[in-house]
């Protein structure tokens, strides 16, 4: 059974799984792996959702404020060997509630275009293209995606 969990950058979970995610990254990004990664600072995230599969953290998403009423989705990840479960959706699912508990009414973030599941992943949950934004514009290699909460 999947257990959700809110907490911070510190945990240690939080930690191993972004170490994980990174590992994955610098594969699908080869040498573009630098320019993402100036972007994904722990220091700038507070709000960190953990998904733990019998004790085992198996998947994280995180968030952190864009503009004024707007949060960018960070760190959605979860491990290859639990992934068809339908962990990611639930993350993103606690991580919405959380965001429109905090008083924002959107979420904006990106992703790769080498990473197709997490693409699928967020128009299944109701995410829509929007231009690239901020950092991202430009790059041909980014995605980006909006949700209204």
């Amino acid at each position: 059974m999947i257990k959700i969990q809110r907490t911070n950058a510190d945990s240690k979970d939080f930690i191993a799984l972004v170490r994980a995610l990174d590992a994955d990254l610098v594969i699908r990004d080869g040498e573009d792996h630098a320019f993402y990664s100036q972007f994904n600072k722990l220091d700038q995230i507070e709000n960190v959702v953990l998904a733990y599969d019998d004790g085992k953290p198996v998947g994280c998403a995180a968030i952190k404020e864009y503009e004024p009423l707007i949060v960018e989705v960070k760190r959605m990840f979860v491990l290859p060997e639990c992934r068809g479960k339908g962990i990611a959706s639930e993350v993103l699912q606690e991580l919405e509630s959380w965001v429109s508990e905090l008083g924002f009414e959107k979420c904006i973030l990106e992703t790769g275009v080498k990473q197709p599941e997490a693409i699928g992943l967020y128009q299944k949950n109701g995410y829509h293209f929007i231009p690239n934004y901020g950092q991202y514009a430009g790059v041909k290699e980014s995605v980006c995606f909006e949700k209204a909460l």
